[in-house]
Formats: C-alpha cells, sequence, structure tokens
C-alpha cells in the first residue's frame, strides 16, 4: 500500500472519529452521524488498500 495513501485513510479515519465525538459532546446526532459514517469510509478503505497489497505478492 502506498504510505500517501495509508496516511490519507487513516487521516479520515481520525477526522471522523473527531467529528462522531464532538457530536456526542454537543449533542449533534447529524454531526455524530457524520463521523459515524466517515470513520467507516476510512475503515473500508483501509481495508481494500490491504487486500490490494495482499495480491500484489
Amino acid at each position: 500500500m502506498g504510505i500517501g495513501k495509508k496516511a490519507r485513510n487513516l487521516g479520515e479515519i481520525a477526522e471522523g472519529k473527531t467529528k462522531e465525538t464532538t457530536g456526542k459532546a454537543v449533542g449533534n446526532e447529524t454531526l455524530e452521524g457524520k463521523g459515524k459514517a466517515e470513520k467507516a469510509k476510512g475503515k473500508v478503505k483501509q481495508v481494500v488498500e490491504k487486500g490490494k497489497d495482499t495480491f500484489r505478492h
């Protein structure tokens, strides 16, 4: 996996976690939901990239 893609995916996961935590703290369910979705999207991208690496080697 390219180090750039890995860093972007981890950044997306971290940003999603931040939004989720902020949403919980202020009671904003919409922000919390967006954070959960963004975090999940980043995790899926990580899995896809790891799968690509598996087939390359």
